[in-house]
Parts: C-alpha cells; structure tokens; sequence
C-alpha cells in the first residue's frame, strides 16, 4: 500500500472533527442518559422533601416517626383534654387512637367542626419533650367522616387492645 493510499483511507475512517460518526452519536446518547438522570434524581428530591407522612398515636408513643421533620398525626380528640390558653388562640389538647394519646399544641384559628370527641387530623412537629407542635389542623366535615389513615390506625389500635385485654 502507497503512501497516499494510507492517508486516503485514514480520512476516510476518522472525518475532519476527529471523532467517527457513531462515537458522536454514542456520546450524545450518553449525555442525553445523564442529562434525563439528572432530572429524575431532582424531581424524586423535591417529592421526597415535600411528602408528609401520616401517624398514628400509637407510633408517635413507640417513637416510629421521623425527628425534625413535620408529619400528621390524626385519630380523635381526647374528651376532656382541651385547654384554651388565655390569649385565645393557643389551644392544647390530646389525640388519640383509643389505645394511646399525644399532647398538641396548636395556635391560630381552628375548623368551625373542631371540638372533643371528634376526628382531627394536625400537621407539624414533635419537639424534645413529646408534645406535638402543630402547624395546621384539619377537622372532619361530617358525622360520618373520618380520615381513612386515622380510622385505619384506631382500627389497628381499637384490635391491638382487645387483645391485649384478652390475654389478661
């Protein structure tokens, strides 16, 4: 094979840029991969930080929820347990799953339908001395309602004590 042949063939496997056409399309396609990689992992982080997780008192009382950050806590208001502070907005009172009971605390405006013995759910933090800071409270809006999440839970709790009280 001649000189010019050699270099003929050359420029006719590796073009002017440097690089074969399909190892530009192979790292296209691999830039691409990485670029649609990188918007899922952004997309799954800001639905992971912004998802509130539901809880029962039971699990709140077995510590089962996450410290530092906000979650909802539903089941009933405790008759009894509700306490207005003198400024008017503060309230206190517990919730519970008929099996165990959380202190809240709450301040600002509560639902028209909010009073003891009645369905709540309350969005917000457990602090370092096992009282529940709420930030939001939701009351039910009829008779009949209650959060699916919180009658599940008094379900489960309502069974786990019958059990309990029959193995005593």
């Amino acid at each position: 094979m001649s000189a010019g042949q050699e270099t003929l063939q050359k420029t006719a496997v590796t073009p002017a840029g440097g690089l074969k056409p399909r190892h530009k399309r192979l790292l296209w396609i691999i830039f691409g991969l990485v670029f649609i990689a990188a918007i899922v992992a952004l997309i799954l982080n800001a639905f992971g930080s912004s998802i509130t997780y539901f809880y029962s008192p039971t699990e709140v009382v077995q510590d089962k929820v996450p410290h530092g950050r906000a979650f909802r806590i539903g089941g009933m208001v405790e008759g009894g347990s509700l306490v207005r502070d003198a400024n008017g907005l503060t309230v206190h009172f517990r919730v519970t799953d008929t099996a165990k009971a959380v202190p809240v605390v709450y301040t600002g405006i509560l639902p028209d339908l909010f009073s003891e013995n009645k369905g709540v759910v309350a969005q917000g933090k457990l602090d370092e001395h096992g009282v529940f800071q709420a930030t939001q409270v939701l009351a039910k809006h009829d008779e009949n309602y209650v959060a699916p999440e919180a009658a599940a839970a008094m379900d489960a709790a309502h069974k786990a004590r019958v059990a309990e009280t029959v193995k005593e």
